[in-house]
């Protein structure tokens, strides 16, 4: 018993020494180096490298990045220039963010902190058995399928999201792209699901971080009409403790059905919640088990 005691006591202080490295990269300006942040939180630096990745899913210098970005993001949002922005958000140089915007933002930093302007966004909606769907692309590729009740309700958080940029309605059948994407939506619906994993994502034009890619890309290995618990989909990307960070990588997707994350559930079976309402996640599987088995 005293063992298992120490044992315990040993995992408690280690998760609090990481606890302390996340709050440290919080309210640092500067982020410290691997090293320096390892003395303070009393771990070695190869020590805090794994066990920070397996706690949060990303290592102390992507998690520290991830958040300039994030403030870049809301300088740029709230009207900063974009070389404000760069340095308010802790970045040495422009070039720095300018390597990762395309990943990050979905374009460059000048149009996104105007709202998208110049951006060019075509959108259809069509009727689903779950309600509305709202299929949406830039030139460069999928930027939005979004679940609803009403069509103005999706328009709006789409202009929400850009509200400069140049929003055109596409008819159903005129656009051959937006069409193929609206097919493969369907299949879900129709029976025609097959059991298989929708390995290869169509073109994306989508905010992200490095480890929202990995798990997006990973959800669509999960076959149609199967479920993965976020332990197990944390296990398919190598990062077994990651399984917290899987959820918020599942509730930042904006790509419904397209990023199957309504086929992530809970570690008991249950469904679970899921952006678009936990009712219409259940009727989809439901809907995706009867079309493979059907």
């Amino acid at each position: 018993m005293p063992r298992m005691n120490r044992s315990n006591d040993r995992n408690t202080s280690a998760s609090a020494a990481l606890q302390r490295a996340r709050e440290l990269l919080d309210r640092s300006e500067t982020p410290p180096a691997l090293s320096e942040l390892a003395a303070r939180v009393g771990l070695s630096p190869a020590h805090l490298q794994r066990s920070f990745r397996k706690r949060f899913g990303m290592s102390p210098a992507e998690y520290a990045r991830a958040r300039r970005f994030g403030a870049f993001k809301r300088a740029l949002r709230e009207g900063a220039s974009v070389t404000e922005a760069v340095y308010d958000a802790g970045f040495g140089s422009g070039s720095r963010v300018y390597e990762h915007t395309d990943r990050l933002l979905g374009m460059p930093p000048a149009r996104y902190r105007e709202g998208g302007t110049g951006v060019a966004i075509r959108y259809t909606t069509v009727a689903s058995p779950l309600g509305r769907v709202l299929v949406a692309a830039t030139a460069r590729g999928l930027c939005a399928v979004t679940l609803g009740d009403d069509d103005d309700a999706l328009v709006a958080a789409l202009r929400e999201e850009f509200p400069r940029a140049e929003l055109t309605r596409v008819d159903a059948g005129r656009d051959e792209w937006l069409s193929s994407v609206v097919t493969r939506i369907a299949r879900q619906f129709d029976g025609r699901a097959k059991a298989k994993a929708a390995s290869v994502l169509p073109p994306l034009d989508i905010t992200a971080t490095a480890f929202q890619w990995r798990v997006w890309e990973a959800l669509t290995r999960i076959p149609a009409g199967e479920t993965r618990s976020y332990a197990e989909v944390a296990a398919m990307i190598g990062e077994p403790d990651a399984a917290r960070a899987v959820g918020q990588a599942c509730n930042a997707n904006r790509l419904a059905l397209i990023v199957p994350c309504h086929r992530v559930v809970r570690a008991d079976g249950s469904p679970g919640g899921w952006h678009w309402g936990a009712a219409r996640k259940q009727k989809l599987l439901e809907r995706e088990r009867a079309g493979v088995c059907g």
